[in-house]
C-alpha cells in the first residue's frame, strides 16, 4: 500500500466530514479506522475544530506528517455518511485505497444542492413554520414572500462573499424589513412577528449548538467550545439584524414613510 495515498486519503475524508458539520470523535474515529490498514508502526491522528494533524511513523521509512486546516464549516449529513460509507469499504477490504481516494475527491467535487433547490429551501422553511408560531392561512402568504426575500438576500451575499457574521447579519436584516414592509404595505392584516420569526429558523444555529454540546460531552473541549462560540457569534449575528432591521424601518416611518 503506497503509505502517502492513504495520509491523503485520511486527509480528505477528515476534511470532508469536518467541513460538512460532524463531530470531532466521529472524524477521529473514521480516520484511525483507516490508518489501520496502515503498515506502519504508529498512526496518529488529531482533529480541532479548525484543523486536522496526521502521522506515520516506521522505522524502516521516512517519517510522514500531514496538516490541513478547516477555514469553514456548514452542515450536510449526506457527505457524513458517504465518507464513512467509503472508509467501512475500504477497510473492509472491498476497494483500495486509491479508489477510496477517488471516491473522496468525487465526494469533495459534488454540488448536492443547487442554488434553486437552496432558494426553495428558504421560502419553503418559511412557510413551514407559520402555523407552529401561531400564524393564520394569510401569515403562510406573508411568509412565503419573506422566504423569497431571504432567498434573494442570501444569494446577493454569497456573491459579494461576506463573511458568515456579516452574511447572517445581512439577511436577518432584510428578513425584518421586509416582513414589517409587506405588513404595513401589501398584507396589513398579517403579523410581521410570526414572518420575522419563521424566516430567521433557517439562519438559527441549532444544528451547530446540538454538535457542541456533543463534542463537550465526548470530552473534546476545545471542539466544543469553538463551536458553541461560533453558535453564539451567528445568533448575536441574526439579532442583531433583525434588530437593526426593526430599527431601520421605524425610523423610515417616523420620517420618510
Amino acid at each position: 500500500m503506497d503509505e502517502k495515498v492513504l495520509l491523503e486519503a485520511v486527509v480528505l475524508a477528515g476534511e470532508i466530514m469536518l467541513v460538512s458539520g460532524a463531530e470531532v470523535y466521529r472524524v477521529e474515529n473514521t480516520m484511525k479506522y483507516m490508518l489501520g490498514k496502515s503498515s506502519c508502526e504508529t498512526a496518529e491522528a488529531v482533529v480541532l475544530a479548525t484543523g486536522i494533524f496526521v502521522t506515520l511513523d516506521d522505522p524502516n521509512q521516512e517519517l510522514l506528517t500531514m496538516a490541513k486546516r478547516i477555514p469553514a464549516r456548514s452542515t450536510n449529513v449526506n457527505r457524513v455518511c458517504r465518507v464513512n460509507d467509503i472508509s467501512r469499504r475500504f477497510c473492509g477490504g472491498e476497494i483500495s485505497v486509491e479508489t477510496a481516494y477517488k471516491e473522496l475527491k468525487e465526494v469533495e467535487k459534488e454540488v448536492l444542492y443547487t442554488p434553486f433547490m437552496k432558494a426553495l429551501g428558504f421560502i419553503g422553511v418559511s412557510a413551514s413554520f407559520t402555523f407552529i408560531f401561531g400564524g393564520k392561512p394569510l401569515d403562510l402568504l406573508a411568509c412565503t414572500l419573506v422566504g423569497i426575500c431571504l432567498a434573494l438576500a442570501d444569494f446577493l451575499v454569497k456573491k459579494i462573499r461576506l463573511n458568515d457574521f456579516c452574511n447572517n447579519a445581512f439577511c436577518s436584516f432584510v428578513v425584518a424589513v421586509c416582513a414589517m414592509a409587506i405588513e404595513k404595505f401589501i398584507l396589513k392584516n398579517a403579523s410581521s412577528d410570526v414572518m420575522i420569526m419563521s424566516a430567521i429558523m433557517t439562519l438559527v444555529p441549532g444544528v451547530t449548538f446540538t454538535t457542541a454540546i456533543r463534542d463537550t460531552l465526548n470530552g473534546d473541549y476545545a471542539a466544543g467550545s469553538a463551536r458553541m462560540l461560533e453558535a453564539v457569534v451567528v445568533a448575536l449575528a441574526v439579532a442583531a439584524g433583525v434588530g437593526s432591521g426593526m430599527m431601520f424601518f421605524r425610523m423610515l416611518q417616523g420620517g420618510l414613510l
